[in-house]
């Protein structure tokens, strides 16, 4: 079954965002494209024109200034959790604001759902292919000795953290989100395996970011905390009752 001829199944996407001025435009306009119901920006105290793009665009904007990944998308997830609950979606997709990953590969991210083969998909870069140079080599490093960790302590096979993902909305709720930064995606990983979802990986693309700056890899610092966070999260959820 294909979402696309099926719009009777709600989906809404969530768009974390800090200072995506320059690709965030690209992204929306690509998801117009996408019989989704709301696309809800979460800005999270952009300095830029974020929120204003984004309003142009028809979106729902959402303000975080808390900075933070896990801030921004819990955000996101609160405006959804304060609808009416008959207003409330099926199915919940994450995609950044960067351009990296391609819009136009939701379909394949959501299949396994509405196939009910699924609880949560993750979009993975390393199946579907990188163009050279859209991941340091410390992230990519990163990017394998998560999913490994995870594997050997949970049984639960993923390739990738990529930030491309979708959910059902319960599944979500589920899950009980805590993280606030970049532990995030981890997080959702390991407690969809602690609670034994069903969770494949679908193959999609990934490229440079169209613009800007990123959080991540764009210093030092930033790769450095991002990655201790992640294997922090892990542990946490090691030795977590």
């Amino acid at each position: 079954m294909s979402f696309l001829s099926n719009p009777d199944v709600v989906i809404d996407v969530l768009i974390p965002a800090w200072n995506e001025e320059a690709s965030l435009p690209l992204v929306l306009a690509d998801l117009k494209k996408m019989p989704v119901r709301h696309v809800i920006v979460c800005d999270n105290g952009s300095t830029d024109g974020t929120a204003s793009v984004a309003k142009m665009s028809g979106s729902v904007v959402v303000s975080q200034p808390k900075r933070g990944y896990g801030n921004a998308c819990l955000a996101g997830m609160g405006y959804l959790k304060n609808l009416p609950p008959s207003e409330w979606p099926e199915i919940v997709v994450f995609l950044d604001g960067d351009y990296s990953d391609y819009p136009d590969d939701l379909p394949k991210v959501v299949a396994p759902i509405l196939n009910n083969e699924a609880d949560m998909v993750i979009g993975s870069r390393l199946l579907g292919g990188m163009q050279p140079g859209a991941m340091t080599i410390p992230q990519q490093f990163g990017n394998w000795l998560a999913p490994a960790l995870i594997r050997l302590f949970w049984g639960y096979k993923f390739s990738d953290l990529g930030p491309f993902r979708a959910i059902k909305w319960k599944s979500l709720l589920d899950l009980n989100m805590q993280d606030k930064n970049f532990g995030w995606t981890v997080e959702m990983q390991v407690k969809a395996a602690k609670q034994r979802l069903k969770s494949p990986d679908v193959p999609v693309r990934y490229r440079k970011r169209a613009g800007g700056k990123s959080k991540v890899s764009g210093t030092i610092k930033g790769t450095f905390m991002a990655g201790w966070i992640i294997l922090s999260t892990i542990f946490k959820e090691r030795f977590r009752p």
